[in-house]
């Protein structure tokens, strides 16, 4: 349809006499290729999805309208969202696996860009900082794809993320729950907090290994691979303090710094978590040890994402472009 079009001379805005009258409105973008932006926008930064789009599709879009189609559509991600905030009343599946972890991302603040007096320049007013953007992830055991979900607001809020990813899983009342982590505290009293006795907590066993690695005594790499190697076979064995007892001997002062302590350091680790250290337990179970799933999900969720080259986030839209789904 053509149709003839008029622009404001006050306020620059295009008029369209017939579509107003007759109530039609141009999306200028289907919905499938709007789901093509969304979804390139998910996966790389904004300024790479019309080279994108040209590649797959030979159709080319400006940067702008990109970056617009997949900001509009992970607010109304964010929007539909809805929470629940205890588990069902069912039996639900036998088991489910849960991940959680966290890393900071740029983000930026600008006042508004006029005020009453003067039009302001945001570029010297704004201000940067960072800000941890937590991911949680929940599978069935049997099954391959995973449920990620990621927000940049409290660690309560990715809680209720966590626990809403869970009922999607099929989580009951009688759902057992294996949660993996690094030993961040508050990653732990989620967990608690959210599944209570039907959980137990793994700390990671490779997050663990760089804590022993750090501390590994010898005189040559070989030695203390060698070194390392046996503290591996002891935790898979549950034999924690067999682990403490080789450590001991090599105890740094006490006036020594952690930074130059690493014995110190992994000692005060371990003691620290011994209660969630039952690798034999989970090895026996054949459930996971590492958090493996979780880390890979932080390079294509947050840092492909968000983590770009030159990019500085407002809270509210990287919150919300940590909505989308992983598909």
């Amino acid at each position: 349809m053509i149709e003839q079009i008029f622009t404001c001379v006050k306020t620059g805005k295009v008029i369209r006499p017939f579509s107003s009258s007759a109530q039609i409105h141009c999306r200028g973008y289907s919905l499938p290729l709007q789901r093509a932006i969304t979804d390139f926008g998910a996966d790389v930064s904004f300024g790479r999805i019309p080279e994108k789009l040209q590649e797959h599709y030979g159709i080319t879009v400006p940067v702008s309208s990109a970056q617009a189609i997949t900001q509009k559509h992970a607010h109304t991600v964010k929007k539909s969202q809805i929470t629940v905030e205890e588990i069902p009343d069912i039996d639900g599946v036998e088991l489910i696996i849960t991940e959680m972890d966290g890393t900071m991302i740029p983000t930026v603040k600008t006042t508004p860009a006029t005020d009453e007096e003067r039009i302001i320049d945001r570029r010297k007013t704004r201000e940067l900082g960072w800000k941890e953007a937590r991911l949680s992830l929940v599978r069935i055991p049997e099954e391959k794809n995973p449920i990620i979900a990621g927000t940049v607001g409290t660690v309560d809020d990715t809680g209720k993320q966590l626990l809403n990813s869970a009922i999607r899983a099929g989580i009951g009342r009688k759902t057992k729950v294996h949660a993996i982590g690094d030993g961040a505290t508050w990653i732990v009293n989620q967990v608690r907090r959210l599944f209570g006795e039907s959980a137990t907590y793994l700390i990671d066993f490779y997050h663990l290994c760089e804590y022993l690695a750090a501390a590994a005594p010898g005189a040559n790499s070989q030695s203390r691979k060698t070194w390392l190697k046996q503290q591996k076979k002891a935790l898979k064995k549950n034999q924690v303090l067999k682990v403490l007892n080789n450590l001991s001997p090599h105890m740094e002062l006490e006036h020594i710094a952690d930074k130059l302590a690493p014995v110190r350091v992994c000692t005060r680790y371990i003691k620290n978590r011994l209660e969630y250290l039952d690798y034999q337990g989970a090895i026996e179970a054949d459930l996971p040890i590492g958090s493996g799933e979780i880390e890979s999900a932080h390079r294509y969720v947050i840092q492909e994402r968000l983590k770009l080259p030159g990019a500085w986030w407002t809270i509210e839209k990287a919150d919300e472009m940590g909505c989308i789904p992983v598909w």
